[in-house]
């Protein structure tokens, strides 16, 4: 019998003291992982696969939450279509993380890091005691870029159209120095988003790839390189669903969730990272 079945103290890891906690939590990933739920699950088996590891013990702790309902559609709000700001149900659910122990935390969906929605996000959790570190998808997306694709001049990016008309990584990546080129506004609108959310065959509502989303999406990968685009930026969570490699036809793919993956690992422990 164990010790702990016998009445003893619980050595059980997870209850973790307040002396204790800043030491437990500066390791802890925490995810919200409802934006969309397919997306989130994504990162999380990309965190696996990017951690050196050579058994279960070894895996970083990450505490994940997928509670999609509260969560207003980020693209919806920028467009105009719903009047409530999705920072405060996406800040709400980083409080409930940062309460759950976690110390380095993401939210995976480019759409949420508009400033509209994420100034408000970053403000609130500069306040959370005991302090919980928000990484920021886009500025490690393009940091990403700089470090390993130097030689690049031009990026397609393709995103949902909230992200399209926010301008989320052209002003990124034009700060950077790159020639940022995206679809025109009937390609955004024929053919990008609908792969994304529409209800019959997007993958936001499938949980699939459907092939007709495929063929939009490639349909936009060869507009944007027909604009001189040497890389394409799959700027939206559920984009690298549809694309598993880290190449398409000879171009190379810049996978928005792999990056931020592993720039939790790198936060958390960056040992256990692997090499690129």
């Amino acid at each position: 019998m164990s010790s702990y079945l016998a009445g003893e103290p619980n050595p059980s890891p997870f209850v973790i003291s307040s002396d204790d906690r800043s030491r437990h939590s500066s390791r802890v990933i925490g995810i919200v992982g409802g934006v969309g739920p397919y997306a989130g699950l994504d990162l999380q088996r990309k965190l696996l696969e990017q951690t050196v590891a050579a058994g279960d013990q070894d895996h970083l702790p990450v505490i994940a939450i997928s509670w999609p309902g509260p969560i207003p559609d980020r693209t919806e709000y920028l467009l105009g279509r719903v009047a409530e700001n999705p920072a405060g149900a996406l800040l709400e659910q980083l409080r409930l993380l940062a309460r759950a122990g976690a110390g380095i935390a993401a939210i995976p969906c480019n759409t949420a890091h508009a400033p509209a929605i994420f100034d408000i996000i970053r403000a609130g959790v500069a306040e959370f005691v005991p302090p919980l570190r928000l990484l920021h998808m886009i500025d490690e997306t393009a940091v990403h870029l700089k470090i390993h694709h130097p030689t690049l001049t031009t990026v397609g990016v393709l995103s949902t159209t909230g992200a399209w008309r926010a301008r989320l990584y052209p002003a990124a990546l034009e700060s950077l120095g790159y020639r940022a080129v995206v679809p025109d506004e009937a390609m955004q609108k024929a053919f990008v988003h609908p792969a994304i959310y529409d209800p019959g065959y997007g993958i936001k509502a499938t949980g699939a790839v459907t092939a007709r989303a495929r063929a939009d999406l490639t349909q936009a990968i060869a507009a944007l390189r027909e604009q001189g685009a040497e890389a394409i930026l799959l700027g939206c969570t559920e984009l690298p669903l549809a694309f598993l490699g880290r190449a398409y036809e000879g171009i190379p793919l810049i996978d928005s969730t792999l990056v931020l993956a592993r720039a939790l690992i790198r936060a958390a422990d960056p040992q256990r990272l692997k090499p690129w």
